[in-house]
């Protein structure tokens, strides 16, 4: 698996995660619960924007490399 590959998969896990603390902070009965779970998963959101920049490089680099 090439690096790209494994920052793709990464990327994916990641929107997994934001998603499902957006689900709990919605669910969630518990104010203290509630903006807990609201705060990570704007974390989460900031990790996820790094990797999709990542991502991007990470295509311009193999875009050089095509054809050699």
């Amino acid at each position: 698996m090439t690096v790209s590959s494994n920052v793709k998969q990464c990327l994916a896990t990641i929107k997994t995660i934001e998603s499902g603390l957006s689900t709990l902070a919605i669910n969630s009965g518990d104010e203290k619960a509630k903006r807990l779970f609201h705060e990570q998963m704007l974390v989460m959101k900031e990790v996820k924007q790094d990797i999709m920049n990542r991502v991007g490089e990470l295509e311009r680099e193999e875009d050089q490399y095509k054809g050699f």
